[in-house]
């Protein structure tokens, strides 16, 4: 049972929230229901001029910055669960697409389309840079790094599915930050090229929970990032 955990987890890695403003829901648990917000169409229609400008931009430089055969054609939409907490997260679909989707209420809390550009860009950066590909591998090697460990000091085959579970879990945040960070700063390019400002976009920043320099944690604190935003804009 164990070692199907380790799986859901890799799998699960390209649900986590890079925008999120509330703890990501796990796949296999039920969300809250969150205070009202604004509906599926109106999402899309906010959502759509941005897509419309950002999205061209950023398949080129997926083109340009990843090796031949990479899929740079991202399809870029609204969850469709209503219920769901303010979000936005980067997957695949099970041909290989890049897919951006945010929620509602994501949507809702934005400002201005600045903040929805740069949300769009990070999450667009993620795919460029291959993190999810990159985290999966952190994982999957914590999990072999736990269960070797705990084989060697005799356990049994329980503890080393928890043994194995617990190094996926420590692999994928090991540099879950990192990967944060270098979004962050791409996003930026993105945004900019798209004729956004991304420092305004990355105001968004201020008005969600600040996770803090936490050991493992997976996200860097609010400080950090605009830093990174500010330092990458004013090279642009």
């Amino acid at each position: 049972m164990g070692r199907g955990l380790v799986v859901v987890l890799l799998l699960g890695l390209g649900l986590a929230g890079c925008a999120s403003t509330t703890p990501a829901p796990s796949p296999a648990q039920p969300v809250r229901q969150t205070a009202p917000g604004i509906g599926l169409s109106e999402a899309e229609r906010r959502l759509a001029p941005v897509r419309a400008r950002l999205e061209p931009v950023a398949e080129r430089e997926c083109r340009q910055r990843t090796r031949p055969g990479t899929d740079c054609d991202y399809a870029i939409g609204v969850d469709k669960r209503t219920n769901l907490p303010a979000n936005a997260y980067q997957t695949v679909d099970r041909g290989g697409r890049p897919l951006i989707v945010f929620t509602a209420a994501l949507i809702a809390q934005t400002r201005n389309a600045d903040e929805l550009a740069f949300v769009m860009g990070h999450e667009a950066a993620h795919h460029i840079a291959g993190h999810l590909t990159r985290a999966q591998q952190d994982a999957l090697a914590g999990a072999v790094v736990g269960g070797i460990l705990a084989g060697l000091a005799g356990a049994n085959s329980q503890m080393i599915d928890l043994a194995m579970n617990l190094g996926a879990d420590v692999g994928a945040r090991s540099f879950s930050k990192e990967y944060e960070l270098e979004a962050d700063a791409l996003g930026t390019v993105i945004a900019h090229r798209a004729g956004y400002q991304p420092v305004r976009g990355a105001e968004f920043f201020n008005r969600i929970p600040d996770p803090g320099d936490q050991f493992l944690g997976t996200h860097p604190p609010n400080a950090a990032r605009m830093e990174i935003v500010r330092r990458t804009a004013a090279g642009l």
